[in-house]
């Protein structure tokens, strides 16, 4: 079976409706949203997803819905992770609180507008190109390998202004404080850019970057670009309220990074497996396809996703739970107390504070 157009044509501008509408609202209404009101929102686009893939298991069947999901999944949770990089700009360059949700929501935009040529592109070369995925996979597994080992220096890395963020600072006068979202105002009867220039410059990059990751990794689950767009659109949609529904939970995920390794890692021994099947380069196998090698279905990706993800959420926390309690234990607390009123915690030879109750 194959997803009727009209389908196809109608949810894009339900969809969009949707995106214009949520734009909207916070234009008109600039706040910082309760944890109540990003709970009801990313519930509901969480639902949206989950109604829109029973839809197309009605049109077109359960495989289009299972690469749907497992799409949409997958480009929600490296969407989270992008949520750390988000969470480190905003601090980076101080942006305001309430002006989040505009940086957020313009972010967003531009990372759908880069996905969507990125969809395009990636689209047509696998038409004509076969062994794309031979070089797909190998990015695939080297971004794992670089997601779960990012080396001492990542955070510092991360940190680091891009090029083109220091060459606008040289070349473009920019006021020191914010005038709300503005991108531009007025100083002395001059007009100037605001920092929020630089800070729509840093997440058009990230943006960028997570683009580059993101859709090889959605092309090894489907090859509709519609299915690979609409992915991306449920998984993006929710961002704003997840950043504000999370907040400081997430250094709390500490082992999601692993997570995403293993799906990434996943990803792309399948689109390895892939071009294997689909082999044309005389210089493997005479050019000829390679019957041999297994065959991962869609259902088995989607398990390994939810999988992956649901052990690395669980392990953060346990590992969370488990240092609140030793720094709740009675001797770090004493030890809390004593080296704030600036006093020994413990007797001589007794490091533990073990026999401090017999003095």
């Amino acid at each position: 079976m194959e997803l009727p157009v009209a389908f196809e044509v109608g949810s894009l501008i339900v969809l969009t409706l949707i995106l214009v509408v949520d734009l909207l609202l916070i234009i008109k209404r600039p706040h910082i949203p309760s944890t109540k009101e990003s709970s009801l929102w990313v519930v509901f686009y969480v639902t949206l997803a989950l109604i829109f893939a029973l839809l197309m298991w009605y049109f077109a069947g359960g495989e289009y819905a299972g690469q749907f999901v497992a799409g949409w999944l997958t480009e929600y949770s490296l969407s989270i992770d992008n949520l750390f990089v988000f969470v480190l700009i905003m601090s980076q360059f101080s942006v305001p609180r309430k002006s989040q949700q505009k940086v957020l929501m313009v972010g967003i935009i531009i990372a759908l507008i880069l996905r969507g040529i990125f969809i395009l592109l990636g689209a047509a070369i696998i038409e004509q190109f076969s062994w794309v995925f031979y070089i797909f996979g190998a990015f695939l597994i080297y971004t794992a390998w670089r997601q779960a080992f990012p080396g001492e220096e990542h955070d510092d890395e991360v940190k680091k202004e891009s090029f083109l963020v220091r060459l606008i600072r040289r070349r473009v006068a920019i006021s020191d404080e914010y005038d709300g979202a503005k991108v531009r105002t007025v100083i002395d009867g001059k007009k100037v850019f605001t920092p929020m220039i630089i800070v729509f410059v840093a997440l058009g990059m990230t943006d960028l970057l997570f683009a580059i990751d993101s859709i090889p990794a959605i092309f090894g689950i489907t090859k509709s670009a519609f299915i690979v767009f609409t992915a991306n659109i449920f998984a993006l949609m929710g961002l704003r309220q997840l950043y504000f529904l999370l907040g400081g939970l997430l250094d709390r995920l500490k082992y999601l990074h692993y997570g995403i390794a293993f799906i990434l890692a996943f990803i792309g021994v399948k689109l390895v497996f892939h071009a294997m099947h689909e082999n044309e380069l005389p210089f493997i196998n005479g050019g000829e396809h390679i019957e041999w090698v297994p065959v991962i279905s869609t259902w088995m990706s989607l398990g390994v996703i939810i999988a992956s993800m649901a052990v690395a959420t669980i392990a953060s926390l346990v590992a969370v739970r488990r240092e609140g309690m030793r720094e709740s234990s009675p001797v770090r607390a004493a030890a809390a107390v004593a080296d704030e009123k600036g006093t020994p915690a413990t007797v001589d030879g007794d490091p533990e504070g073990r026999h401090s109750a017999d003095r």
